[in-house]
């Protein structure tokens, strides 16, 4: 894919993710009128966890705290029993109690707007601080996740290794215009559509700019 097609691939792709249903990060940024502590969160258990197991955690605990006041109050074990079976659970519910303690003792309570402050808490990675960024304050910056990272290179539109060199060359390649929305695009066209494995090739309308590179098997 050339860099004159990002464009009409972008607008393709928009059109597409009608179909399916809005993911979970989005739904609770809508609900919430995109609180960032309640997106931080609701992040953290999405990490290696399902949407539908994350959507109905995230309802859970935010039924019993949905700031980093009372989140701190429920006791560990609390909101392990809330958020399971997410993913690494108790690792998580750790994180979650390490984190508003950092907000408070640190930040007054407000989750910080930066990239470079927000990796400093615990368990947050640069794929949660950009989504904090974009989604809950609405700041340019680029969401890498692994279909992000997979599709972007299997369009032949980048080519890196890992989603931490996806996210800096895309820094340098795609236009900012398309920072924010490149992963909320992106991740349900890959969850859908375009697998990791057997890809829905004769169903993508994007087979004339794509390169396909690195699919064996298609579909």
């Amino acid at each position: 894919m050339r860099q004159e097609q990002i464009h009409a691939a972008i607008r393709i792709v928009k059109r597409e993710i009608r179909r399916w249903r809005e993911p979970v990060l989005g739904i609770v940024a809508r609900e919430s009128d995109r609180d960032p502590f309640l997106i931080l969160i609701s992040c953290l258990l999405s990490l290696r966890t399902k949407d539908k197991t994350t959507d109905e955690a995230s309802h859970r605990l935010f039924a019993l705290a949905r700031t980093p006041e009372t989140m701190l109050k429920l006791p560990i074990k609390t909101i392990e029993q809330a958020i399971y079976p997410v993913g690494f659970y108790r690792t998580k519910a750790k994180s979650i109690h390490q984190i508003c303690r950092q907000l408070l003792d640190t930040y007054g309570g407000i989750v910080p707007d930066s990239v470079e402050e927000l990796v400093t808490l615990s368990g947050v990675g640069r794929k949660t601080a950009n989504l904090v960024v974009t989604v809950g304050y609405g700041k340019p910056g680029i969401c890498v996740d692994i279909h992000v990272h997979r599709i972007s290179n299997r369009w032949g539109y980048i080519k890196t290794k890992t989603p931490e060199e996806s996210e800096k060359v895309l820094r340098n390649t795609l236009p900012k215009r398309y920072w924010i929305t490149y992963n909320d695009l992106l991740v349900p066209y890959g969850q859908h559509l375009c697998l990791p494995v057997s890809p829905l090739c004769s169903q993508c309308k994007l087979t004339d700019s794509c390169d396909r590179v690195g699919v064996t098997k298609s579909r």
